[in-house]
């Protein structure tokens, strides 16, 4: 893996913090998905993943990890992104607010699994949208472990809303690509659309089902390889 001394720098500085400081709040979930329609290497289609996920906000920034656990036709295999970011705004102690920008952040992910060991690195943008409980932009560049290195744009959201007395969230990924010699752009938007059955268990409690809609052009940068397949959902935060 390449790795950048300034993007070392941010990783240890957040890691240093999570150790000296409580995190301001944090979120664990596992997520259970399974599908039909997936563009997998061989002739079945069919996947079951299971994903474990870790959020925190920090003092001086976030910190954001996943790894996913898949079984289909290929076989069982992992993956994961680990996701530091560094606020500007809380290391300099002035409000870098302008327009819809609430924060600017230095944003690095770890991209890792079975054939491939990747490194992003850029700027981050942390947005104040109405009705939004979140809003994040990051612009990477990605040293790539087996192919041309590129440039990614990706952006994350949640919507939370009610329909009576019933409360959903419906929240999402955008990655975009360049292409590259020997690779296509690339576009995953991967949106989920939950119904927090967990309410009528307690008022704390969520957990959620619902569908994960992926849509995946180019996938792995493989031109022409497209996916859009809607998985069936079960989430749960402790």
């Amino acid at each position: 893996m390449k790795f950048m001394p300034l993007s070392a720098a941010i990783l240890c500085t957040i890691s240093a913090n999570s150790i000296f400081a409580a995190p301001i709040w944090q979120d664990f979930s596992i997520t259970g998905l399974y599908g039909t329609d997936y563009q997998l290497i061989a002739k079945e289609d069919k996947q079951t993943t299971v994903t474990f996920e870790y959020a925190s906000k920090l003092k001086y920034g976030d910190f954001f990890i996943f790894a996913d656990r898949t079984h289909n036709d290929v076989g069982d295999q992992t993956y994961f992104e680990a996701s530091p970011r560094l606020s500007l705004g809380a290391v300099t102690g002035k409000e870098l607010k302008f327009g819809p920008v609430k924060d600017v952040l230095l944003a690095t992910t770890w991209e890792a699994g079975s054939n491939m060991d990747n490194f992003l690195y850029g700027i981050g943008l942390d947005f104040d949208v109405p009705y939004f409980q979140y809003a994040k932009l990051n612009l990477y560049k990605v040293n790539n472990d087996t192919k041309a290195d590129d440039y990614q744009m990706t952006l994350t959201y949640a919507i939370p809303f009610k329909i009576g007395s019933e409360s959903f969230l419906a929240d999402a990924f955008l990655d975009w690509s360049t292409a590259e010699k020997g690779s296509a752009s690339e576009m995953n938007w991967t949106s989920q659309y939950k119904w927090n059955v967990g309410q009528h268990i307690s008022p704390d409690t969520r957990l959620y089902v619902g569908v994960e809609h992926s849509v995946w052009n180019n996938k792995y940068n493989i031109k022409g390889k497209d996916e859009n397949n809607v998985s069936a959902l079960v989430k749960y935060h402790f």
